[in-house]
């Protein structure tokens, strides 16, 4: 799997910053006075650096961007890059400027000055996050960022406030690993065995394969898999680092590895992006990498529902009953909303066995969130107040857009069905809200539930901040937080 590219934190040292090869970057504003690190290269530079910083191009940066003056006299590095940064900022500028380094990192060595800044460690874990790049299944020689030398007054102290961010960007990458890898690798038996492999790490995980998911009455579940020659399965994953014998908080995703839609098949064009169908999956995966490797203070359950939705003689049709594992039964008017078909049997289960203290499903469910709330925002569905509003509080701080979403009965009565318990959908008009009403029928009441609806978030056709092009990891950084702020002991 990719891993975030190493940092080395070591104390400011002025003689290297003249001979240090490969790249410099360093963080300076319209204005402020040059530290004494900065008067060094300065002076090595005859006076070119101040000159750069007091002229009309500097100015016009955006605080987090950057300009390279290339070849700078007086120094061996190939380049100097200058960061528009103040010294106190907030978190999100901080993570972009290091964002910033990450995107231009090459495979020279790389010296990024923060000196006595305030984030230098989440200046680090910027740079780490958009350094990343999927690379597995391209024939050339891969490319190696780095390595990164981290410049900081007091390296000791940042190296420990980085280390659970180091832990966080292995969550992410695991997840971005997961999501851009395609489906003719990642099968259900090989997102198992990744899932299976994290053992290693502390946590606990359990396989259940078609035959045990067969004496629980999964048929919502072993449904949408019945048209695919990869057999269905559930995983659970289980980070017992609280209290023991306390209830766990449940994270619940939907892990589709490939969505032809089934026998309702989609339209050929971009289905080539429906590897991603298992994003929600990914993102509860690598929470639990991320709450296993920084060994997090607190009892979490994370289950997942591994499926392909395949059209062939034995799929699934538009008009069948299925059998849910609560009991209900499901006409199904559309096999392409199976992903709610997945999460309602998995999210009873987790209820069933494990009486959590609250539960949040995550999945690339509807494309009617994209058209309501684009690629900026994931929508959230809540049956309770307190439980949203600190997610929203925590994706806020990490600054993962989410977005409240209504519910209501009207909205439930349009999946009333004539020959069974509910439909599968409920028209197009509201599609988003009538799928996580669809999901609300399986939970229970006294269970404190958020729906994520990530179909917009999960993937990208565009860098953003803190990613290249493609998958994102969007939510494993709010989930952390969320779980480390409500749950883990202050």
């Amino acid at each position: 799997m990719s891993h975030p590219v190493p940092i080395q934190f070591q104390p400011v040292d002025l003689e290297i910053l003249t001979t240090a090869t490969g790249r410099i970057a360093v963080l300076a504003d319209v204005g402020a006075p040059l530290s004494p690190a900065l008067r060094k290269l300065d002076r090595a530079m005859r006076g070119a650096l101040s000159r750069y910083l007091a002229s009309d191009a500097f100015a016009a940066l955006k605080p987090g961007d950057a300009q390279d003056l290339a070849y700078p006299a007086g120094l061996a590095a190939d380049a100097l890059q200058v960061v528009r940064l103040q010294r106190r900022t907030d978190l999100a500028t901080a993570r972009k400027s290091g964002a910033t380094v990450g995107k231009s990192l090459g495979t020279t060595p790389t010296l990024i000055l923060t000196e006595n800044h305030s984030r230098s460690a989440d200046i680090a874990f910027g740079l780490a996050m958009r350094a990343y790049d999927f690379t597995p299944h391209k024939t050339a020689d891969a490319k190696i960022p780095g390595p990164v030398t981290c410049m900081s007054a007091n390296p000791e102290a940042t190296a420990a406030e980085a280390a659970p961010m180091a832990a966080v960007a292995e969550g992410v990458f695991f997840t971005r690993d997961l999501v851009n890898e395609p489906a003719n690798v990642l099968t259900t038996d090989d997102f198992a065995a990744r899932l299976a492999a994290m053992q290693e790490l502390g946590l606990e995980v359990e396989i259940f394969e078609e035959a045990d998911l067969e004496k629980l009455g999964m048929g919502a579940l072993l449904g949408v898999g019945q048209g695919s020659r990869s057999p269905t399965k559930m995983v659970v994953m289980q980070w017992n680092g609280g209290k023991k014998g306390d209830a766990p908080f449940a994270l619940i995703g939907k892990g589709v590895v490939f969505d032809t839609g089934g026998i309702s098949i989609k339209p050929a064009g971009g289905m080539e992006e429906m590897t991603m169908d298992m994003g929600g999956a990914g993102v509860v995966s690598g929470v639990m990498r991320t709450l296993a490797m920084r060994r997090a203070k607190a009892n979490v359950v994370g289950l997942v529902g591994i499926v392909e939705n395949m059209p062939d003689g034995n799929a699934i049709r538009p008009g069948d009953v299925l059998k849910s594992m609560k009991g209900d039964t499901i006409e199904v008017i559309n096999t392409d909303a199976e992903g709610r078909l997945v999460l309602a049997d998995v999210m009873w289960y987790a209820q069933t066995r494990f009486n959590p203290t609250g539960m949040i499903d995550l999945a690339t469910l509807t494309g009617a969130i994209i058209v309501a709330l684009g690629h900026e925002n994931a929508g959230v569905f809540s049956n309770n107040d307190t439980l949203c509003n600190a997610f929203l509080k925590a994706a806020a701080s990490e600054g993962e857009g989410a977005w409240r979403m209504p519910m209501g009965q009207a909205y439930d009565d349009k999946l009333k069905s004539r020959i069974a318990d509910m439909m599968n959908v409920g028209g197009r008009d509201g599609g988003a809200i009538t799928a996580a009403q669809f999901l609300q029928r399986f939970v229970k009441p006294e269970t404190p539930w958020i729906h994520l609806d990530i179909a917009g978030t999960a993937l990208m056709k565009s860098d953003t901040t803190l990613a290249p092009k493609g998958a994102t990891g969007w939510g494993v950084m709010a989930l952390n937080r969320l779980i480390k702020d409500m749950l883990e002991p202050k």
